[in-house]
Order: C-alpha cells, then sequence, then structure tokens
C-alpha cells in the first residue's frame, strides 16, 4: 500500500525509501555510483544522447543541479566563468547566476534569474533537500541584474518558452532549454539524472552554433 499511494503521488524514488523505513519495511530502491557496472547501459545512453546533440550544448546534472556529464558544445559556455567555478563538482545553478561566472553575459538576466529561482524553490517545495535549501540561499544572496526582478507581464505573454540570450564571443546566442529524464528508473541514481539540452531559437543562433564546433574541428 505504501508503494501504491507513492507511485500515485509521484513520490521521488529517496522518498519512498524513507516511507518504507517509516512504515516498519526496509527500502527497496537501490542507489548505485555513477558510473557502475549496473548503469553502464543507462550511462551509454547519457553519452550517445550529448553526442548527438552537438553541436548545440548539452549536458547531464544529478539532483543538485552538479554537472556529471556534457558534451563539446558547452565549452564556449564554461570559458567564460572563473577558474574557481569549473572546480568539480561544477554547478549548473550556481554559474549561470554567479557574478563570476556566465551572469554578465546573460542579456536577459532578471528573466533568467527569475526562471532558475522558481525552478529551484519548486523541487524544494517537492523535496526539502538540505543541499538545494542551502544553494538556494547561495543564489538569493547573488546580486540582481539592474532589471526587473520578474519578466514583464507583456513578454511573459508574448514568448513560449523562457529563453536565455547569453552573449558569446562569437556573438549573440537565443537558447532554449529542455529537461529529459529516464522515464522507467527503479535506481536512484538513475531517477535523479537529468540531461539538459538546449536548442537555438532561432536560425542565426543554430549557425553561430554550427560554426563554433567547425572551428573547433580545424583548430
Amino acid at each position: 500500500m505504501v508503494l501504491q499511494l507513492a507511485e500515485h503521488l509521484e513520490v521521488p524514488l529517496r522518498d519512498r525509501n524513507a516511507l518504507l523505513l517509516a512504515a516498519g519495511y526496509a527500502p527497496v530502491f537501490r542507489e548505485r555510483a555513477l558510473p557502475s557496472p549496473e548503469l553502464a547501459g543507462a550511462w551509454r545512453a547519457v553519452e550517445r544522447v550529448l553526442a548527438a546533440h552537438e553541436p548545440f550544448p548539452a549536458l547531464a546534472i544529478d539532483r543538485h543541479w552538479n554537472v556529471v556529464a556534457f558534451n563539446k558544445a558547452i565549452a564556449p559556455f564554461l570559458n567564460c566563468v572563473a577558474p574557481e567555478l569549473r572546480k568539480s563538482p561544477i554547478n549548473v545553478l550556481r554559474n549561470s547566476l554567479h557574478p563570476d561566472g556566465m551572469a554578465p553575459r546573460i542579456a536577459n538576466l532578471a528573466e533568467w534569474r527569475h526562471h532558475v529561482l522558481t525552478r529551484l524553490r519548486r523541487q524544494i517545495d517537492r523535496t526539502a533537500d538540505p543541499v538545494l535549501i542551502d544553494l538556494l540561499r547561495e543564489l538569493v544572496g547573488y546580486p540582481a541584474s539592474n532589471e526587473t526582478e520578474a519578466p514583464t507581464e507583456t513578454s511573459a505573454e508574448d514568448g513560449v518558452a523562457v529563453p536565455m540570450h547569453f552573449r558569446s564571443p562569437a556573438g549573440l546566442l537565443d537558447l532554449l532549454s529542455t529537461t529529459m529524464v529516464f522515464g522507467t528508473a527503479l535506481d536512484i541514481t538513475l531517477s535523479e539524472l537529468a540531461i539538459e539540452a538546449f536548442f537555438p531559437a532561432n536560425e542565426a543562433t543554430a549557425a553561430t552554433l554550427r560554426r563554433i564546433a567547425e572551428s573547433h574541428r580545424t583548430a
């Protein structure tokens, strides 16, 4: 009954184990390290997805938004942040909002910051994860841009998704992000793994990303 209720309520696997323990039962979902022999097939799938997404950027992240893998198209973004932010574990949210990270290059920082913080708060509401709570406290403490903190009503209505307008050395990149997860995961680590893939919002951005990839191949 505990497992049926948890399935119906879409409780994360990690929390289903906690519910089982609270009810006096042993946990049933294992948590394996990445990569491990049991997760080798899934790990190869992640690598294939990341590679196939090139020349557009994509990365795999864990439940705390730390990078576990990325494709070659991520390099222009990482190269724009301070060396200390590139040390493992690389946190995606910290890199995007830190004043020594990508924040100075994000043209619509206020809109992107609002999107990131809202998404993180929803995740905390669902998991009550203390690591994420500390991360939110850190991110909120970063200086905001001079723009309004939230997107205006007009901009929210006009768009179809929240973009990132990134000022790269090669020119402005307009990107839309998508999230992919393993839909049938029975391992805790795998269930908490997500792939963030960025797509060009227009043909100019697609052409710029292809040009960057080509220059790296011929360098």
